[in-house]
């Protein structure tokens, strides 16, 4: 399968379960609307999408929203087949991307450093 498809695919699903999220579908309460679907890896066979989650709350909220998209896994799987046409949807699996929480992090850091005069 062509890699532009594969890049579709997984841009189409991150705005499709971002939207779920948000719009409080998946009724599991570990997850809440302050989770962010950051990227979705799709694989060049379609049979898994790698979906990474990040979210401006403690690491701890983090983790627990985390198992509850993971214990939702298989309805979400079945949402995202209603909305994307495929012949195979693929299998979620869920990751941490703890990359925006450390780029808020060091952005805090260098804010404090130019309040206290850089020393």
């Amino acid at each position: 399968m062509g890699e532009y498809r594969i890049e579709r695919v997984g841009h189409l699903m991150q705005e499709k379960l971002g939207a779920l999220i948000v719009q409080g579908k998946i009724k599991d309460p570990r997850v809440d609307s302050f989770l962010s679907v950051t990227r979705v890896e799709v694989s060049r066979d379609l049979s898994f999408a790698d979906v990474y989650v990040s979210s401006f709350k403690s690491p701890k909220s983090l983790a627990t929203g985390l198992a509850g998209l993971r214990s939702a896994a298989g309805f979400i799987q079945s949402q995202l087949a209603r909305e994307i046409r495929l012949r195979q949807t693929p299998k979620l699996r869920f990751f941490e991307d703890a990359g925006f929480r450390e780029a808020f992090d060091l952005i805090k850091k260098i804010e404090e450093l130019s309040r206290n005069g850089g020393a």
